[in-house]
């Protein structure tokens, strides 16, 4: 009988956990593939994994007052890199795992970039930008191109961007932001979609952290989502991954 990985996806996580259990924050776009990626490290290892998916913001927020994650898969390089810097997490752990990519897309709407433009569409979903990387980019994109006060105006804020493309994807939102690999794995496809150029924002650079250098599971964890197997799973899910 085949074993089934013992994986909880949780907003908050605490308590005692074992040495062969390990406790990941994963960005909320990036949960889909983290919970593959551990299903597979599971089936080899015979590690447990917890995860605990939100923002890469408020996932920082829980990190630096103290939650017990043993590894932080965030959505930018911001933050693993100041937890770095701050001792808060093993020094030299930190890697770029990922490169996301942002689309904007709608249910219902023929023409995706007229019904941006168009004031009386209907309301913008967006992640948060103070939080979201996601949302980052998608306000540095309008503010490029002079369309940010107009959009502002009509948007709806996700915490994450996932979030963001629930409101979209459910005719909450006439139009949103979202990532790729949201929209690869969503069940329907869009009325339309348009790639915002990787050019046009900061680059979506997703990094990982080790925070707890004693868990050797961690460890472990870390190791395989730079192994082949992880790499080629994380290019499954939409996003681009270095050789």
């Amino acid at each position: 009988m085949r074993l089934r990985p013992f994986i909880v996806l949780l907003l908050l996580c605490g308590g005692a956990q074992a040495a062969d259990v390990v406790t990941i924050a994963v960005a909320s776009n990036f949960r889909s593939a983290a919970t593959h990626i551990a299903d597979r490290f599971y089936e080899q290892t015979g590690h447990a994994v917890r995860l605990s998916s939100g923002s890469t913001g408020k996932l920082y927020t829980q990190i630096i007052n103290g939650a017990p994650f043993d590894v932080f898969l965030a959505a930018d390089a911001e933050r693993p890199a100041r937890l770095e810097e701050n001792g808060l997490a093993a020094h030299g752990s930190r890697f770029t795992y990922a490169t996301g990519a942002l689309v904007l897309f709608s249910g219902s709407a023929t023409d995706c970039m007229a019904a941006l433009r168009d004031p009386e569409a209907g309301f913008v979903a967006i992640a948060n930008p103070a939080i979201s990387p996601y949302g980052k980019a998608t306000r540095q994109y309008l503010v490029g191109n002079n369309l940010w006060d107009q959009v502002s105006a009509r948007a709806v804020y996700g915490e994450n961007i996932t979030q963001a493309w629930q409101f979209a994807f459910t005719g909450n939102a006439v139009i949103g932001f979202a990532a790729r690999s949201q929209l690869d794995a969503a069940p329907r496809e869009p009325s339309c979609s348009y790639e915002v150029p990787v050019s046009a924002h900061d680059p979506l650079e997703h990094q990982a952290v080790l925070l707890d250098a004693d868990n050797e599971a961690a460890r472990a964890f870390l190791d395989f989502l730079r192994s082949a197997a992880g790499r080629e799973l994380i290019a499954q899910h939409g996003y681009e991954v270095s050789q």
